[in-house]
């Protein structure tokens, strides 16, 4: 609700890879960590600053953000990296450039009539084993380090304190995607987090993803006042690996049914306590074929059909990509991709990016492996996802990205401070294209 007691149903999208860059998102291998590194190293600091510095001016500015209430949309859920704001050499001390720019992307949507939702997509220690938390291993230390726990409470402490009052920030998402391993540390951290924002600011709404990359919620009991809780609802027919829709993917039929259960199962917990349903991700990936695509704009239908008839708010994963999901896309021809072309070959090839790539190539490879580990390790189940999942991150995201990380770099040796900056704009708004197919779905359902 608004500060006047208005009911407001959040409906909008993830400004994904502009404060917390995501490699399928913008096409690098690997992390940001060790993108950044590779484009010092090649480039120099003069070429690397240049680039990023124009890539945050024309990502996301007002022509993106009127578009997206043109679409009639209301939200902007805005993930953002917790470098920004401090150094690892330096905790504690934070940086005004990051409180800068999470203030551009607040006032940008607030002319347009955006609310805004603040979200940590990337903090220190790393809160899941995924890339998504520019984690470079497999392996989360945010859980087991106090320290780690520590920085951020004093960042949310920090934020709260700005943005209490502005009424154009819907809330406050603190982690995105957590992921507890052995899920003894997440409630505990999550009351002392919620207690330190609500000293500082006892207004805003505080959105808790669930354990587990927001699908499991358990470890909650009484809710808490003024506390969304926050469910990721991806679809198997939606992945790159997807079957036909309705049809059979990863060995389960999937149909609107399917996904109805799935989304019942993980907001069980909100519908059981009263709370209401924020689905903060969720969408299909698009691989360009005509008829594939037609099946996840279908899955993505059908799913916009569940979240109405259960009153759910939504923000769509995400807004402005290079092709894979985004709302609109750089341009195909754009000097940026024709650039990185060779590159983004490599990654599909080798199966690379663990979202929006397939294993497809590399089968060969990951065959014997995950059956020796099924067959020598019968009992071993590593979480979040299991042994599947543990193998594919040892060696598409780890193994082959890394190494990988250099060969992105290398595109861009011989540009200078200008071009680099010419190469950003490919990402302004009026160099993208819409995905009109997908703008069309969301319409039908605004």
């Amino acid at each position: 609700m608004t500060a006047s007691g208005t009911p407001v149903r959040l409906r909008g999208v993830g400004l994904g890879g502009w404060l917390n860059l995501e490699n399928f998102i913008t096409g690098f291998p690997s992390t940001e960590e060790l993108h950044r590194q590779a484009m010092r190293a090649l480039l120099g600091q003069e070429v690397h600053d240049a680039f990023f510095d124009r890539f945050q001016e024309v990502f996301f500015t007002d022509d993106d953000a009127a578009f997206l209430a043109g679409l009639g949309l209301n939200c902007v859920r805005v993930p953002f990296h917790y470098r920004l704001f401090e150094d690892d050499d330096r905790p504690m001390e934070l940086k005004e450039e990051g409180f800068r720019l999470l203030d551009r992307a607040v006032d940008v949507c607030a002319r347009h009539g955006l609310y805004t939702v603040l979200d940590l997509h990337a903090a220190p220690g790393h809160h899941n084993q995924r890339w998504h938390s520019d984690n470079p291993t497999h392996r989360s230390m945010f859980w087991q380090h106090r320290h780690f726990q520590d920085r951020v409470v004093h960042l949310w402490q920090t934020l709260a304190g700005r943005y209490r009052g502005n009424p154009w920030v819907a809330g406050y998402n603190p982690l995105n995607e957590p992921a507890d391993p052995e899920g003894h540390v997440i409630e505990p951290f999550y009351a002392r987090l919620h207690q330190a924002i609500r000293a500082v600011d006892p207004d805003h709404v505080i959105f808790l993803d669930g354990n587990r990359n927001a699908t499991e919620f358990g470890m909650f009991r009484d809710p808490w006042p003024n506390t969304v809780y926050t469910v990721h609802d991806y679809a198997l027919a939606g992945f790159a690996d997807a079957g036909p829709y309705p049809g059979v993917s990863r060995g389960e039929y999937v149909d609107q049914r399917y996904l109805e259960k799935r989304f019942l199962q993980r907001s069980e917990y909100m519908r059981g306590t009263g709370t209401p349903i924020w689905v903060g991700e969720f969408g299909p990936v698009y691989s360009g074929h005509a008829e594939r695509d037609e099946s996840r704009y279908r899955v993505l239908a059908d799913q916009l059909e569940i979240y109405d008839e259960h009153d759910a708010g939504w923000s769509l994963w995400t807004y402005k990509d290079i092709g894979l999901q985004g709302v609109v896309h750089v341009e195909r021809t754009s000097p940026y991709l024709e650039r990185i072309a060779p590159v983004l070959e490599k990654k599909a090839r080798l199966g690379v990016d663990l979202w929006g790539g397939t294993d497809a190539g590399i089968r060969h490879i990951l065959d014997p492996l995950e059956r020796t580990v099924a067959e020598e390790f019968p009992r071993f189940d590593p979480r979040p996802f299991g042994q599947r999942e543990w193998v594919q991150v040892l060696v598409r995201h780890i193994l082959l990205a890394e190494p990988m990380v250099d060969d992105f770099a290398r595109c861009f040796l011989g540009v200078g401070a200008e071009e680099a900056r010419a190469l950003a704009d490919c990402f302004a708004f009026g160099r993208c294209v819409e995905r009109t197919r997908l703008t069309d779905v969301l319409r039908a359902h605004l």
